[in-house]
């Protein structure tokens, strides 16, 4: 059985601003960095085979922190990069929904080019690591993809934030992928009171 556990990558600037990155390469700041730590400590006593993580800088850089205590090869696949939002890269939440109302933006990549690479990329991980512990950093759309297409009853969810830093599980079992779970925070300081 394959497992994955998917990192959404931590905070950028842009992030902490609700600016729309997409693909636009933004790095960490100072609380990604921590976030990318604490994702660190949490799984430093787990088994892992890999680390899987896009081309873009902040999915790199939380890899690259996470991977400290495990010291394992670092696959870059961009089957998981985030979507392309063309024209919305870069616009506040307010000018989004000023200039766009219907969250669809001149140059985005369409819906079905989105599930069809994140498709092609899970058959890759399937057919490269089987039965491996695969752990990877990727970006919000990408996994809210994720979890709408495999989760039991993700046609049902309601829509969402995920946090950076959270984490995200899943498994290929019966020839299907299935969420065990989504969004999980636990291990991040924020969310300890």
């Amino acid at each position: 059985m394959t497992q994955i556990c998917i990192v959404r990558h931590g905070q950028t600037e842009w992030n902490l601003l609700g600016k729309l990155q997409g693909q636009t390469d933004i790095p960490l700041n100072e609380t990604g960095r921590k976030q990318a730590e604490e994702c660190r400590e949490f799984l430093k006593d787990m088994e892992w085979d890999v680390v899987v993580t896009t081309s873009l800088g902040r999915a790199k850089e939380t890899a690259e922190i996470i991977n400290e205590a495990h010291n394992l090869p670092i696959i870059e696949m961009n089957e998981f990069k985030e979507r392309y939002f063309g024209e919305g890269e870069g616009l506040t939440r307010e000018v989004r929904e000023q200039k766009y109302p219907g969250f669809v933006f001149p140059g985005m990549e369409p819906d079905e080019e989105l599930y069809e690479r994140i498709e092609a990329g899970l058959q890759e991980v399937n057919k490269q690591f089987p039965d491996k512990k695969v752990l990877m950093v990727s970006h919000g759309a990408v996994i809210h993809a994720i979890i709408k297409k495999y989760h039991l009853d993700g046609s049902k969810l309601e829509e969402f934030r995920l946090f950076n830093g959270c984490l995200t599980n899943l498994r290929f079992k019966e020839e299907a992928w299935n969420v065990d779970d989504y969004n999980v925070t636990d291990h991040l300081i924020e969310f300890k009171k």
